[in-house]
């Protein structure tokens, strides 16, 4: 699905959206990432809405992806969760990584707000810290875009100088005081297996702090739409050659938690304060 039929798919799936939540306006396209429960802002006259009840919407796979549209209200603003989003490792074809963001944009979205787990390649960058992308290295060898040209999606060739809004980064960087981040660069990678280290040191070498295996796919097609776009990862471990110590499933889980907490604070002051 691309291209023009994308764009009918887009109807399609719009009319329904619209049947299901009454004068549907979303502003802000939030996507949650992997063990972000905590991290769901606190939405006025909230609506969900099952993937599988959604047309062109496949099911979430990956443990931890609910695979739910939650739709509210905060701050006066508009807001649309995607609560578990698809990967290209899943098998679904990059270009349909597309298809969410252009959807919420067609909807009304302008901004949006990726979240994501993340591995440090720094030793500095610790399990549990919160990174704010101040850009990233996409070595997924691939692009969403690819094939899936359609003027009412933006124009074909995209300007990549800013992927993430860097007056968003400064304004954080003034107006959170309670909770420490640090900027980073991420490296996307196809997954769906893990770095050796030797592939770490490499992402290191060439300007990588932070990887994973989503968020790229989805902020190149937010561009394409002139959307502003902030990207806000928590640290779940350490990537391999850095630390030898195996992180259990429990200890993320613990991480997950603690940092979503920090994430929604982030999230809603952006919105209530229109850092982004």
């Amino acid at each position: 699905m691309k291209g023009k039929k994308m764009y009918d798919a887009i109807l399609e799936t719009s009319k329904y959206l619209k049947s299901k939540i009454k004068n549907l306006n979303p502003e802000y396209l939030i996507i949650m990432g992997s063990g972000l429960k905590n991290a769901i802002p606190d939405l006025e006259k909230e609506i969900k809405i099952p993937y599988t009840d959604i047309p062109n919407f496949p099911p979430t796979t990956v443990k931890g992806h609910v695979g739910e549209l939650i739709y509210g209200n905060l701050y006066g603003k508009n807001v649309m969760v995607m609560r578990g989003r698809f990967h290209y490792y899943e098998g679904h074809p990059i270009t349909f990584i597309s298809f969410p963001i252009r959807l919420f944009n067609h909807l009304g979205a302008k901004k949006l707000l990726v979240t994501a787990a993340v591995g440090s390649l720094k030793k500095e960058i610790k399990p549990g810290d919160i990174i704010v992308l101040k850009n990233h290295i996409n070595l997924m060898d691939t692009n969403p875009l690819i094939g899936n040209y359609y003027e009412k999606f933006g124009e074909m060739f995209v300007d990549m100088s800013e992927p993430y809004k860097m007056a968003t980064v400064n304004a954080l960087k003034k107006t959170v005081k309670d909770i420490k981040f640090k900027e980073g660069v991420y490296v996307a990678v196809s997954g769906p297996c893990y770095e050796t280290s030797a592939e770490a040191n490499m992402y290191r070498t060439i300007g990588g702090d932070v990887m994973g295996m989503s968020v790229v796919p989805e902020v190149i097609s937010a561009k394409q739409l002139k959307m502003d776009v902030m990207g806000v990862c928590w640290v779940s471990n350490y990537v391999p050659g850095i630390e030898n110590k195996n992180i259990t499933h429990e200890d993320v889980l613990k991480l997950g938690d603690f940092a979503g907490e920090k994430i929604k604070k982030i999230v809603e002051l952006s919105i209530k304060k229109e850092l982004i």
